[in-house]
């Protein structure tokens, strides 16, 4: 269990490097001014959206507005948080992770629908979009699987040393 947990670590750490800097860069594009913005991120994003036919970045239904501000203001510092824990091992990683795993997935489910029930959307960019579901279970998945295989005590404090009286 040891090796599948450092390898899902090491997925998911690439993932969230790629969130880490796609969000303000890309993401934010569709909140912000693109004034804001240098050319060659507005062009990227642009020809993007040409390509996969992405609608959804074009039009900007408020719905999509409202979660890529969730994506900003929410799970953009539990990608930040979720990476430290992973590179310190930190105790409290496995938490960070099953939130932002269950945020990922609520958001999916809702874009998932909307491009699906829509019939507006390409295969394509449906290929582009079901990762981001896949990326959500496994790291709720992740969060739910303690860091070590030690036996986890809640509620236990470690044995103090009692001291001797003289």
């Amino acid at each position: 269990m040891g090796i599948l947990c450092k390898v899902v670590d090491m997925l998911l750490l690439v993932a969230f490097m790629v969130m880490l800097v796609a969000g303000p860069l890309i993401d934010a594009q569709l909140v912000l001014p693109e004034a804001t913005f240098p050319e060659v991120l507005v062009r990227l994003k642009q020809q993007y959206a040409e390509e996969y036919q992405d609608y959804l970045m074009v039009e900007k239904p408020h719905f999509f507005v409202a979660l890529v501000w969730l994506e900003l203001i929410f799970q953009w510092p539990l990608v930040l948080l979720n990476i430290y824990g992973i590179l310190a091992s930190k105790h409290w990683f496995h938490t960070t992770c099953l939130i932002y795993g269950a945020s990922v997935i609520t958001a999916m489910t809702a874009l998932l629908g909307e491009l699906m029930g829509s019939q507006k959307a390409s295969d394509k960019l449906l290929t582009v979009y079901s990762p981001f579901m896949g990326l959500g279970v496994l790291a709720f998945l992740r969060g739910l699987v303690p860091n070590s295989g030690k036996a986890q005590t809640i509620g236990k404090r470690p044995a103090m040393a009692r001291e001797k009286r003289a």
